[in-house]
């Protein structure tokens, strides 16, 4: 028989606090001199076009690519043998790549000590251009689109390699976004393929400047964006959701709140997190969607504000207006503070279990609401979360130890959302997984 759980004001569980982290890696922190130096050199192989040369040793994409690899290998060394570098390429046909191009990842994988199959994903396009996306010779710097989000990925492989975690790192340099988010693509199949269950993707493009095409400055703000309705949502689950509400509860919305939470939590990072409940800028997209349509809960960092002409342009000055993607439009210690928090919720996310695979909720005529989900592997504990229907944030939680089912007493189901989080020994939480309708027998 299930042990069933009536929670009142009291907690069921009292669970330790997230551990402290080790002296050396409190010592460990984004360096903004060491990202700028990482875009200084990446800008210095004059383009990154995905069509640029894949063998010139110090121009093109080809170059890029292997300077990331050996980077991650320095890294590795250091931190004797933590991670594993590996590459992983496919062949791509499409408008902007008429001819087909082998498009190339380079991931360096910190192994977790739990399930290594438990996946959080850290990414960053490196490929660039200039206006005309089909232009593979002149220049294209790509200092902010997006050798910041490149640097910020091998920045956070060096603050954490040597730290241990439940859950696997994956850090990803990604070729042939500007072509059609092929790197992406290749990942998450690669991801599928592998078995990997990737508890978050997340996707930084465009993540260190702070002056504005207006001339504002925001360097205390980072747009977090993330999809509302899933796009892997399957018309049965279409029509569940259009019967219980959650669309603002999918697991790429949780991995934004989660995020949120964590930047509250540690204000010396000095980031203010804009949840945009929008898949991505209006109009337009990045390499968190293919992981999205495979069903990966993912969302993409992005600056508070941006300068456009600093965007997909050729280096250029006309009328004293200066166009292009250089170094100069950087804001380095902004970057620094992208990086941290990314650094941060990796930390939390590789280090807490799993999310509950299903969460569902029996409460129709009652007063109450009973609550019942999957055990999760690991798990210390759970918590259960709730808020009133009119609200986005969760307002209230109870612990429970000991059981995968617990009662809400006078908490009616129809005047409030619910859901689950697996918890660690140590505290970290999983995302919380929204409930849904009791399976009817």
């Amino acid at each position: 028989m299930k042990k069933i759980i009536l929670l009142a004001a009291a907690s069921a569980l009292t669970l330790t606090p997230q551990a402290a982290l080790p002296a050396a890696a409190q010592a460990k922190a984004p360096d903004a001199a060491r990202l700028k130096g990482t875009v200084e050199k990446l800008v210095s192989f004059g383009t990154r076009h995905t069509l640029s040369s894949a063998t010139d040793p110090r121009r093109g994409i080809g170059a890029a690519r292997k300077w990331g690899a050996d980077e991650f290998a320095r890294i590795g060394k250091a931190c004797g043998g933590c991670l594993t570098i590996e590459t992983i390429a496919d062949r791509f046909t499409g408008p902007r790549a008429p001819n087909g191009v082998e498009v190339v990842d380079v991931l360096a994988i910190q192994k977790g000590t739990g399930d290594p199959n438990q996946v959080v994903i850290v990414a960053g396009h490196i490929d660039s251009r200039v206006t005309d996306v089909m232009n593979i010779t002149d220049d294209a710097p790509g200092a902010n689109d997006n050798a910041s989000g490149t640097a910020l990925v091998i920045e956070a492989a060096r603050v954490l390699a040597g730290e241990k975690f439940d859950g696997t790192i994956v850090y990803a340099l990604l070729s042939g976004e500007e072509q059609g988010l092929w790197g992406a693509k290749l990942l998450a199949e690669t991801a599928k393929k592998r078995g990997w269950q990737v508890r978050a993707m997340l996707n930084n493009d465009i993540v260190g400047n702070t002056v504005g095409q207006n001339g504002q400055i925001v360097a205390d703000r980072v747009r977090v964006f993330s999809e509302g309705i899933r796009f892997a949502e399957d018309a049965k689950a279409n029509l569940t959701r259009r019967a219980i509400g959650g669309e603002d509860d999918g697991p790429s919305r949780a991995l934004a709140k989660k995020i949120d939470g964590i930047a509250k939590a540690q204000p010396a990072i000095g980031l203010d997190v804009f949840a945009v409940r929008r898949l991505d800028r209006f109009g337009r997209g990045g390499d968190h969607s293919p992981f999205l349509e495979l069903g990966f809960p993912a969302v993409r960092f992005s600056v508070g504000i941006e300068n456009y002409d600093r965007q997909h342009q050729d280096l250029r000055t006309e009328n004293g207006r200066v166009y292009g993607d250089t170094v100069e439009g950087m804001d380095f210690p902004y970057l620094a503070k992208v990086t941290a928090l990314n650094v941060a919720a990796l930390r939390v996310l590789a280090d807490a279990p799993a999310a509950p695979a299903s969460v569902s909720l029996d409460g129709a005529l009652s007063m109450d609401t009973r609550v019942f989900w999957d055990a999760v592997p690991g798990a210390a504990g759970y918590k259960v979360y709730w808020r009133r229907a009119d609200a986005q944030d969760w307002s209230d939680s109870r612990a429970v130890s000991g059981a995968t089912e617990t009662v809400l007493k006078d908490i009616v189901v129809d005047d409030h959302f619910i859901g689950v989080a697996a918890v660690a020994k140590d505290g970290a939480e999983s995302l919380v997984t929204f409930g849904g309708m009791a399976p009817r027998k």
